[in-house]
C-alpha cells in the first residue's frame, strides 16, 4: 500500500507454495525494486539450502496523494473564503492532519511545502534517513450550489474592481 511504501512497514504475503510470511516493507520503497528473503524459497536440489524469495514491489495508488521522488502531492481544495480571507486549515499528510497557513489573496494552482512530510528517502550507511517533502496545491472551489447572494455580490463587486486574469497570456 501507499502508506507502507512511504513510511515503512509490514504486509503479509502468501507464496505460491500456500507458505504466509510477513515482510517488512522498507520505508521510501519505490514502484519495481524488489525486496530478497533469503533462505525463504523452495528447498535447494540434493538437500542444498532453500533458495531466495524475490518480491517485486508495486505500489497501489493513494486516493490523495500522489508520489513523485521523495516528494507527496496533494490538491487541496479550498473555499473562496480561505482563499480571499486566509486560513488556517487541516491538512492531511502520511503522518495525519498538521495545520498549515493559506495567505490572504490565495489562487487556484497556488504552492505550499510541508518540509519533511514526505517518504523518507534512503539514507547513505552511516548517515541519518530524511524525509521528502510534501506539495500541497490550492485548489479554490466554489459552492456546489449556485449562490444568488454571492452572484449578486460578484455583479455589485466586478465593475468597481476591474482586473484581467489572463492579462500575462500573451494571445496572439
Amino acid at each position: 500500500a501507499f502508506i507502507e511504501a512511504a513510511k515503512g512497514g509490514k504486509q503479509r504475503i502468501t507464496l505460491p507454495n500456500g507458505k504466509t510470511l510477513d515482510v517488512n516493507i522498507p520505508a521510501g520503497v519505490q514502484e519495481g525494486q524488489q525486496i530478497r528473503l533469503r533462505g525463504q524459497g523452495e528447498p535447494g536440489a540434493g538437500g542444498g539450502p532453500a533458495g531466495d524469495v524475490l518480491i517485486d514491489i508495486t505500489i497501489l495508488a493513494h486516493p490523495l496523494f500522489v508520489r513523485e521522488g521523495d516528494d507527496i502531492h496533494l490538491t487541496l481544495p479550498i473555499s473562496l473564503q480561505e482563499a480571499v480571507l486566509g486560513a488556517k486549515i487541516a491538512v492531511p499528510t502520511i503522518d495525519g492532519p498538521v495545520t498549515m497557513n493559506v495567505a490572504k489573496g490565495a489562487n487556484s494552482g497556488g504552492k505550499l511545502r510541508l518540509a519533511g512530510k514526505g517518504c523518507v528517502k534512503s539514507a547513505a550507511k552511516g548517515s541519518a534517513a530524511t524525509r521528502g517533502d510534501q506539495i500541497v496545491t490550492l485548489q479554490v472551489r466554489l459552492p456546489d450550489k449556485p449562490d444568488a447572494a454571492l452572484s449578486a455580490f460578484i455583479k455589485d463587486w466586478a465593475p468597481e474592481h476591474d482586473y484581467d486574469p489572463r492579462a500575462k497570456l500573451k494571445l496572439n
